[in-house]
């Protein structure tokens, strides 16, 4: 697994022994069951932690299609883009922050029983809290995106 921490987003990147259009189907699921973007235990917690600060903890099932389309709900996620063609997913948390929190996934084709997992998880702060929160935050967020990249390749790995 690859690690890029940045100040505003951490990144991981792995390899897997799966065709790009299997992992795809995992990825962008949206059928109603767990999925990694919603049940992946910091994502649990996170909504727990929104609750507790006053925030809704949104708990929306994914809404039970074959794939997430821009503008679904699941979890506390919303789907901000569903680009199939180019296999990028880009979900917002609609949580309390002190800024916008995106979380991007992408499969990359490396042969034909082959591809590239890529998941990122963005801070962009708003104001003075939003800034310290960006710096306060990095280590969690470096759990967070370690945690939700190893239950997505599970999962990929699973087929499902």
């Amino acid at each position: 697994m690859r690690r890029r921490p940045a100040l505003r987003s951490s990144t991981r990147s792995s390899e897997v022994p799966v065709a790009a259009s299997a992992a795809w189907r995992v990825v962008a699921s949206g059928q109603d069951r767990p999925q990694w973007y919603a049940d992946a235990t910091p994502f649990v917690v996170r909504a727990g932690v929104d609750r507790a600060l006053g925030g809704a903890g949104r708990r929306w099932r994914p809404p039970g299609k074959p794939v997430l389309t821009t503008g679904d709900r699941a979890g506390f996620w919303v789907v901000e883009e569903a680009d199939h063609d180019a296999r990028r997913l880009v979900l917002r948390a609609d949580v309390r922050a002190p800024g916008e929190v995106r979380l991007e996934a992408s499969v990359t084709p490396l042969a034909e029983d082959r591809c590239r997992i890529t998941l990122r998880v963005s801070f962009a702060p708003a104001g003075v809290l939003g800034r310290a929160y960006l710096v306060t935050d990095l280590a969690a967020r470096e759990v967070v995106t370690e945690l939700a990249q190893r239950r997505l390749l599970a999962d990929v790995r699973r087929g499902t």
